[in-house]
């Protein structure tokens, strides 16, 4: 699409440490501020006539902030995740203005698509990281990014953007302090404009002073005043220069502006009189204007002005002239591309005896020594190995920035992977349990998941999680999750059985370019030693293996399942002279059903059976799946064979009788055959 050209004041889009101070840096600053304002209000006027939906949030009041920060910074290493008020910054940082009106107005000139919607939107090619609206989710995305830019050896500072509401939100402070664990050199940004949507500063917190909380994780914090632009880049050069050179990170206090409500819809009734007209009265943009006009740049002020004004009119006729966005490919996206197999060498060439933990262990060395961009991070993974010893040795063999225990912040750990994932490096992280994913559960399922459909950016990441009962662990430790997990769109998930499966399971995993899951039963860990090897179809993890061939009916299977159902198909074999076919599913996103239900139009009878609870349980997407377009040629209502609807019991007897035994499979199969 074609949009007018920006004023050629507007081709600097960087002010340097030197520059501080100097009339072209500061009527640049003036510049960019105007822009953002004047762009902000004409969004703000789009709205209110219908032409942009949803709503908007306005940075107006946080320019001072904003653009001397955004021109600060290095675009071409740094990294950054703006937050609601920062227009400004995506401005600076990359496209033209154009480009981000399109994403106002959601036209078939979005960035993303329209597949989202006002300032939610960014650009992770060039390391502005798109936010979501779960305050505080962002944080560890930005170090885990900044991170890696410093793995790769370049000297970037990461900025993180919240404000006084989010400061109090459990993400904030996970984040501060994995970054201050790591020495990440990230500054953090608390954009204070003393009210959360509503609620003011005075209900939200005791301390007046939010950057006295950096003390508690061992960082430099202090408050800056933002109603001097000037002031602020002076302020903040001499900061970013401090941390790029320290790497360490770093907590700013903005006292910042807001002088419209949280958003559109806002009507500011929660103020006492007079209170907002004392706010805009404290308005930096025009008491920086009148600054610069008593330094005798008045004329420049009216023409970069009228240029400011002339350009955003015109650039809104060109967005506005864009066709609507159309619904023709909605449903592409939400998986990366496929990608290529990466070059492993075929080696382990001859098979060794090992446990499903070993040849996971096995799996991560193996990508540790050929993938250089590999990182494997969880809670208590290093020295102790994890809590059930999958990655021992790992850190003796690797080294600590290869492998390493974080702090107790599954969110934060987890946030901080991604952010590892999208610039380029390759992060398998191990949750102690599944059950503690659930901690990070807007990380994985809001923003791991939605990545690549809403920005276009691939998120190769692993989680590990270790599931599954039968150890008398009881409901925190036993959790079956794939019916939770797998609700969302934009997750791959595998599921071994045996550790052969499990080794080809982790490569295919490792390389793929979304997010995997990748469920490990606790009760398969060590269930045996089995020959594992290099094979080099490691791929066909992703389809479904038959197990067993019969007549009688198909079933459908995966985890430790599998091994109840092989001896299940044994005991009628041997009893009834009744045959089944057998398949274990393996993969459970995205679902390849198209050799069972080959199978299942031979037989006429299904049987699906999971551990996880039968209401709401995965076992019913199967049966949908299989079923609903030969529901007529069925010779028989399927079966379903899963846990009860209640928490996991803790004493062994209750747990036998919650979850599926052989017994209880073959009883479940007797009944349903007479």
């Amino acid at each position: 699409m074609s949009f007018p050209p920006p004023p050629n004041l507007f081709e600097r889009r960087d002010i340097r440490l030197s520059e501080l101070g100097q009339s072209e840096s500061l009527l640049l600053t003036y510049g960019w501020m105007q822009l953002a304002r004047t762009g902000d209000n004409r969004i703000l006027d789009l709205f209110r006539q219908g032409l942009i939906r949803g709503t908007v949030t306005g940075g107006q009041g946080n320019e001072a902030l904003i653009v001397p920060l955004a021109l600060l910074a290095d675009k071409a290493i740094d990294v950054v995740s703006f937050s609601h008020r920062g227009f400004g910054g995506h401005l600076i940082w990359s496209g033209h203005f154009g480009d981000h009106l399109c994403q106002y107005i959601a036209n078939s000139g979005s960035p993303t698509k329209a597949r989202e919607g006002n300032i939610h939107h960014g650009d992770p090619r060039n390391r502005s990281l798109p936010m979501i609206s779960h305050l505080g989710i962002m944080l560890s995305n930005v170090v885990g990014s900044t991170d890696s830019q410093r793995r790769l050896g370049h000297p970037a500072v990461g900025f993180a953007f919240f404000g006084d509401g989010s400061s109090s939100t459990g993400d904030i402070h996970e984040s501060l302090n994995l970054a201050a664990v790591l020495s990440v050199p990230v500054i953090f940004v608390v954009e204070n404009n003393r009210y959360a949507y509503s609620t003011p500063v005075s209900e939200q917190f005791v301390s007046a002073s939010l950057h006295e909380r950096a003390n508690g994780y061992g960082m430099e914090g202090f408050a800056m005043d933002c109603s001097d632009p000037a002031h602020v880049l002076q302020t903040l050069g001499h900061a970013i220069t401090r941390v790029r050179q320290t790497g360490s990170p770093l907590l700013i206090e903005a006292h910042t502006f807001r002088l419209r409500g949280h958003a559109a819809y806002d009507t500011c009734d929660y103020m006492k009189p007079g209170e907002a007209e004392a706010i805009l009265a404290q308005d930096p943009l025009p008491k920086y204007r009148a600054q610069l006009v008593a330094a005798g740049h008045g004329a420049r002020l009216d023409a970069i002005d009228a240029e400011v004004r002339d350009f955003i009119e015109a650039t809104i006729k060109a967005a506005l002239a864009l066709p609507p966005i159309t619904s023709s490919g909605v449903a592409d996206d939400v998986f990366a591309p496929a990608s290529s197999p990466m070059a492993w060498k075929p080696e382990p060439t001859a098979p060794e005896n090992l446990t499903m933990a070993q040849a996971l262990n096995h799996g991560l060395r193996k990508i540790l020594t050929e993938r250089p961009e590999s990182i494997v991070l969880g809670q208590d993974i290093s020295t102790y190995g994890g809590a059930f010893k999958v990655t021992q040795g790992l850190v003796g063999d690797f080294g600590r920035p290869r492998v390493f225990s974080t702090p107790l912040c599954e969110s934060a750990s987890t946030g901080y992977a991604l952010g590892l994932a999208v610039n380029g490096h390759r992060s398998i992280e191990e949750f102690q349990f599944a059950d503690f994913a659930t901690d990070a559960m807007t990380q994985i399922v809001l923003n791991a998941a939605t990545y690549h459909y809403r920005s276009g950016q691939k998120v190769p990441v692993v989680f590990r999680f270790p599931c599954g009962g039968g150890l008398t662990f009881g409901s925190f430790h036993s959790q079956e999750m794939e019916s939770a997990y797998l609700s969302f769109p934009g997750l791959k998930a595998l599921y071994p059985s045996n550790p052969q499966d499990a080794f080809n399971a982790l490569l295919a995993a490792y390389e793929d370019d979304n997010p995997v899951i990748l469920f490990e039963h606790k009760g398969l860990y060590r269930r045996g030693k089995h020959p594992v090897k290099w094979d080099p179809d490691y791929r066909e993890i992703w389809q479904p293996k038959k197990i067993c061939s019969g007549d009688f009916a198909t079933i459908v299977t995966y985890g430790e399942m599998v091994l109840l159902a092989t001896e299940a198909c044994a005991y009628f074999t041997a009893e009834y002279e009744t045959t089944f076919d057998l398949f274990d599913l393996r993969a459970l996103s995205p679902l390849k059903l198209d050799r069972i239900k080959e199978s299942l139009a031979r037989t006429g009878r299904l049987v699906v059976i999971h551990e996880g609870r039968r209401t709401h349980g995965f076992g019913a997407e199967l049966v949908a799946g299989l079923t609903e377009e030969h529901f007529g040629q069925l010779k028989a209502a399927p079966l379903r064979i899963a846990a009860l609807d209640i928490p996991v019991p803790f004493a062994p007897e209750l747990e036998a009788v919650y979850r599926p035994g052989k017994d209880r499979i073959v009883d479940a199969i007797t009944a349903w055959m007479g």
